[in-house]
């Protein structure tokens, strides 16, 4: 059976500035940065203790284009989280806002990619 997502690929357009993002801002951590290619690297990063990782990717002209990527990080305090990364210099779309469901806020990577931040 299935037991967790592996990695998600996020599509950037240069592989320096979205693993600095990454790294020194949101805080994720390195596992793999290797050769990949002539053209690029294959950039694994851990978030926290989670076995899912992200994956830094440049697709060229088959693949999805930087700033279509959408996807949902989980948070215990998305107002707490969100106030660290502001400061971090993360640039958000919407802050935190209260629903039904849960809160959530949405913030963006360098190349345009949307991320939602959400209780889990």
């Amino acid at each position: 059976m299935i037991s967790h997502v592996k990695f998600i690929s996020i599509p950037t357009s240069d592989q320096d500035r979205a693993l600095k993002f990454w790294t020194d801002v949101v805080g994720f951590r390195v596992l793999t940065d290797q050769p990949f290619d002539e053209h690029q690297r294959w950039i694994e990063l851990r978030i926290g203790s989670s076995d899912t990782k992200i994956v830094l990717f440049m697709f060229g002209e088959q693949g999805p284009k930087p700033g279509t990527f959408n996807g949902a990080l989980a948070c215990t305090n998305v107002e707490q989280t969100y106030q660290e990364l502001v400061a971090r210099g993360v640039e958000f779309v919407t802050p935190p806002r209260k629903e039904q469901w849960g809160t959530f806020a949405l913030f963006k990577d360098p190349d345009g990619n949307q991320f939602m931040l959400s209780t889990p």
